[in-house]
Order: structure tokens, then sequence, then C-alpha cells
């Protein structure tokens, strides 16, 4: 498997439990196993059977290139599997922050089969906000509680838009999809290009 983005190679130990020879490739992380550009990577076309991308995508400067990478080293059949920010705040050097149709277009674009796009339900923007500019440093559970009136009230008032559409227009899926703090996305590299 290719961990692209790798950091200090902390997803290592799932991979390699999970049966995976793993390789870690990250820009300039200190702790990575190997250095490289996500844009060009160093690797023969079709030799790695899994690609794991973990809130990397937001910050390469060209990601239909990155994603074009994933997609000519992955075997026919390989996941492409990551995650990608949306309403989170800029953070490090963050440069674009994806919507599901951004990160949709990205993938199929690459020349992937995309299986999965989805909003994290647990990651709001407003928690994002929260642990990352509102109140950064602040232990997570307290950060947390700050946001909790504004979390109850915006549910709230969703639930009370829901009932007053009746269930037309402010449907649960649509809330979380609009208010997410970044998405997950599965993508498979087809088995024939014909």
């Amino acid at each position: 498997m290719l961990d692209l983005g790798c950091g200090n190679a902390t997803h290592r130990g799932v991979g390699e439990h999970a049966g995976f020879q793993y390789v870690g490739l990250d820009y300039s992380a200190a702790g990575a196993p190997m250095l490289g550009d996500a844009q060009v990577l160093p690797f023969k076309d079709n030799c790695f059977e899994f690609v794991l991308s973990v809130a990397v995508l937001e910050h390469i400067r060209y990601p239909f290139l990155m994603t074009k990478e994933a997609f000519r080293v992955l075997e026919p059949g390989g996941s492409f599997v990551g995650t990608v920010a949306f309403l989170e705040p800029f953070h490090g050097d963050s440069l674009y922050h994806h919507t599901h149709l951004g990160i949709y277009n990205a993938l199929k674009a690459a020349g992937f089969d995309i299986q999965l796009v989805a909003p994290d339900p647990k990651w709001s923007g407003l928690t994002a906000q929260a642990r990352l500019a509102l109140f950064p440093g602040m232990p997570e559970p307290l950060a947390d509680l700050m946001a909790l009136p504004l979390h109850l009230t915006h549910r709230l008032w969703w639930r009370l838009a829901n009932l007053a559409s009746g269930g037309r227009k402010a449907h649960e899926s649509r809330r979380v999809l609009w208010n997410t703090g970044a998405f997950t996305f599965v993508a498979v590299k087809p088995n024939s290009l014909f």
C-alpha cells in the first residue's frame, strides 16, 4: 500500500495489520519513511494495490495531478481511499478545500470509478472551527463544549425548517452535507479502461 502524505507513518501499523507491505511518502514530514512529491510519484505504473490519502489533497498545489498519479500507480482494481477538508479552517499550508462535487470531479477526471464521496457526520464545520480556529490549543472536550450551544441551535433550526417544509427542503442528510468539515472518498481503478 502507498500512504500518500503519510506524515510520521501513523497508518503503518493498520496497513501492515491488514496484510499490506507499507510504503509511506510525504513531501517534508519528519519521520516519513520516504520523501517525495505526490504530484510526481517515484513509482512505476500499476505497482500498488491500495493508496491511502488522509487529509492531504487540500495541501496539494495541483490536486488533479495527485489524483492522476494515484490512478497511475494503482493496479487495476486497486482502491484509492482518503479524506479531504471542506469546512475546516485554513490550516498549515492548505490550498483547496473540496466540496463533494470537487473531489468527485478530481477523481473522475483521473479515471476512477467513484464508490463513495460522503460527508463526515462526526466532523462538522462547527467542530472543526471550534477546535482548529476559534479555540486553538484548548482541550478538545472544552472546545466542543464551547461550541455546543451553536450546535444545538443549528440542529434545532434545521429540524424546524424540515417540519415547516413538510420534509421537502431541510433533510438531515442535506444538513450534514452542507455543514461537514471533511469528506471521505473511496475510488477504484477500473480493471479495464475499455
